[in-house]
Formats: structure tokens, sequence, C-alpha cells
């Protein structure tokens, strides 16, 4: 078997380490026999959503995701197939902004590809920190950091998960991240797969259900340091 995972804009998306994600894709996949091909799509590059597998959208400043928005506005119809077809997305801080309606920043408003019908609004009080979720599809917490002015409104859409330490989507709420169907948008970086194994294998799981349309099932995979990574920011930020 073999999956290609979509790197979106690299050169322009890739703060807190969110590149050790295709890193650990690429990995958890050759451990058990999967080829992985990674296709880094950059500034001005033509992005064929139905080559691809799995898609990353990492984070970047205010500044970068004006550019990035620029140039997926002209794909964010076929985006939007992709997603609402079952594709798989793992969208981090400012890739997880971006898919909503706006981001209103303290200097502009950054439309945003309305693949999702949420909005962000930009506060003065940074949100930072490690930060821990408990997601009712996953049995280990997801942990992860989080550094964002942003707060994100997600409606009655379902959250990744319950913030059981940090501060999440608004620092109020109590929710982190969005999940929508193979969707996957988060404030967490870190970078986010690494430590939480979990998550990968079923961003992987579905990934690989979705390009050969039947039910797979990913053999286990050993994860002590893994999971003495995540158990480690787990226990230190409660």
């Amino acid at each position: 078997m073999r999956l290609t995972i979509g790197h979106l804009y690299p050169d322009l998306l890739n703060l807190y380490g969110d590149r050790g994600n295709i890193q650990c894709l690429q990995k958890r996949l050759a451990w058990r026999g999967i080829e992985p091909e990674v296709k880094a799509v950059h500034a001005g590059d033509k992005i064929d959503f139905s080559k691809l597998d799995l898609v990353l959208l990492g984070g970047g400043s205010d500044r970068e995701q004006k550019l990035v928005c620029r140039y997926l506005k002209k794909v964010k119809q076929s985006f939007r197939e992709y997603v609402e077809d079952g594709g798989v997305v793992l969208a981090v801080c400012g890739g997880y902004q971006l898919l909503g309606n706006y981001y209103k920043t303290n200097q502009t408003t950054i439309e945003g590809l309305e693949i999702l019908d949420i909005h962000t609004e930009w506060k003065v009080k940074r949100l930072t920190g490690n930060i821990v979720v408990r997601s009712k599809l996953f049995q280990h917490p997801v942990v992860g950091f989080e550094n964002h002015s942003g707060r994100t409104y997600i409606g009655n859409y379902t959250p990744l998960g319950q913030v059981i330490s940090g501060q999440g989507n608004t620092g109020k709420s109590g929710q982190e991240g969005i999940i929508y169907k193979n969707l996957i948008g988060t404030y967490l970086h870190g970078p986010l797969l690494p430590k939480n194994p979990e998550v990968c294998d079923y961003l992987l799981e579905h990934a690989l259900r979705w390009k050969y349309r039947r039910k797979i099932v990913l053999e286990p995979l050993s994860d002590v340091l893994e999971q003495r990574a995540n158990r480690y920011i787990a226990e230190g930020a409660m």
C-alpha cells in the first residue's frame, strides 16, 4: 500500500516544529510496511486534491496566513469538495483558523476559505503554554503546546476534546479544536503527532480507508517512548 501526504506551504506554515508531524506520519507508515509519499506544495504550485490522501496545513503568523489564503482561495472549491468527500485533513493553529469564514486581527480581517462555518477573533492576551485535552476518540490525553492570540468560535461543531489543562479554542469554552468528517483542526503544536501516536494513527487509518474504500485497521506499534512523552506533559500540566 501507498499513502500520499500533501504538505501545504511548508515554507510559510511551520511554527513550533509542525514539520515533525510529517516525519511522524512517514515513520508510522514505513514501520508498518506502507510506502509514504510526501508532496510539498509551495507558493504558486498547483494543488490537485484528487492526488492527495492526507493534507497537512500548519501554523504561521498573520502575515503568512494572508499569503497562504491568497493562494488557497484559487482552489477553495476543490478543497471544500475534498473535505466533504471525506478527505483527511490536519489543520494546526493558523491552518485551523484559515478554514473558517474569517480571522479578525487587531489590524485587519483575513477572509477565510469558508470550508467550516467558524470564525476567529484576535484578543490582546495570548493563550500560551502546555495543554492537555480529553477526547472521546482516544484512550490517552491529547497533549501539545499552544500559543495563539486568536479565539476560534466553532458553534455547534464537535470539538476535538475538552480542555483538562490549558486554554483551547477561546480560553473560556473549555473546548479545543474541531472534528468535522475526517478533518481535525487544533491549536496544538509541539509538534502534535509524535506525542500523540493515537491521533497520528487515527489520521492514517482514515486516510487509508478513504483511499482504498475499505476497512483498514493498522497493526499496533510499541509506542513506549511516545507514551512516555505524552504522560510527561500530561502529568506536568495538571
